[in-house]
């Protein structure tokens, strides 16, 4: 099945075995928490698990554009990020690969961040990660991919709230 974004790179064919899916509904609009992703300002209040701190280095939020930030953790620890845009549909869409902070970087994998509005003016975010192996899939739920993204998503939800 090809329905999902794909990429030259192997193993990016949409495959639930290589997936991690989160979601959460906002008492936002769309655009509102689109915003939310792209401005280097806002997203550095909020991106990330509780006790990390965001530190954006640079943030181009546009087809092919890229977004560096570091991720320091509650022990001190420093995580360096690289966000490489491949699809902007502003208020709509998000995706990109996202990895390490170097070039070339094996462990990459692919996000897709919808927003879509209900009728009531909230909008639902859903977060897809495909990675490139069943592995890495798995050493990420392992090591709290999916809790440390609801804690992500609930520091968005504070963030919007302000």
């Amino acid at each position: 099945m090809t329905d999902r974004p794909t990429t030259d790179r192997p193993n990016t064919e949409w495959s639930l075995d290589r997936e991690i899916v989160i979601a959460r509904v906002y008492a936002a609009s769309r655009d509102r928490v689109f915003a939310a992703w792209t401005d280097p300002a806002a997203v550095g209040q909020w991106f990330g698990p509780e006790g990390y701190v965001c530190t954006v280095h640079e943030m181009d939020a546009r087809e092919g554009g890229r977004w560096r930030f570091d991720f320091v953790g509650p022990d001190g620890t420093l995580y360096t990020n690289r966000v490489e845009y491949l699809q902007v549909e502003p208020g709509r869409l998000l995706v990109f690969d996202h990895g390490n902070d170097i070039d070339d970087d094996p462990t990459r994998f692919r996000v897709t961040v919808t927003f879509d509005e209900q009728s009531d003016g909230k909008t639902v975010l859903t977060l897809r990660q495909i990675h490139p192996t069943v592995e890495q899939r798995n050493a990420g739920v392992g090591f709290g991919a999916v809790e440390l993204g609801l804690q992500t998503l609930a520091k968005l939800d504070a963030y919007l709230g302000q």
